[in-house]
């Protein structure tokens, strides 16, 4: 069985048991996340595709690392002008285990795109007036 999932603004085809590497997400390592964008499924020649979303459809992942890609060169010439311009960029990513693909019921399924944001702690001041 296969499924073809949104996971970060892309879309991934996922089976059981396969690695993905995706741009790098907030979830810490070892964390099992549920995506519920699935947008078709296959299921040995059982095809269910999504209007835009399959129901009751999730993908249930587990996060393995956060790693970088290899270093990609970008260079920049203007020829006879003198103009040389070298740059590298490393991408960041996330290595995810796919450990079920399901459809059907399914208890709850937790959105990827909640992170945990810590607000600053605020001090608590007292005003007094002094009026003589």
């Amino acid at each position: 069985m296969y499924a073809i999932v949104e996971i970060a603004g892309q879309q991934f085809k996922v089976e059981k048991g396969k690695k993905v590497f995706v741009h790098r997400l907030a979830n810490p390592e070892g964390e099992q996340i549920m995506f519920d964008k699935v947008f078709l499924t296959d299921n040995e020649g059982d095809v269910k595709v999504g209007v835009p979303v399959v129901k009751d459809a999730v993908v249930t992942a587990k996060v393995v690392s956060h790693l970088k890609g290899d270093k990609v060169i970008v260079f920049k010439k203007k020829r006879r002008k003198g103009y040389k311009k070298k740059n590298g960029h490393r991408q960041f990513f996330t290595e995810l285990m796919i450990e079920d693909v399901t459809v059907g019921k399914v208890k709850k399924a937790v959105k990827t795109k909640k992170a945990v944001v810590k607000e600053p702690v605020k001090e608590e001041t007292t005003v007094t007036d002094n009026k003589e």
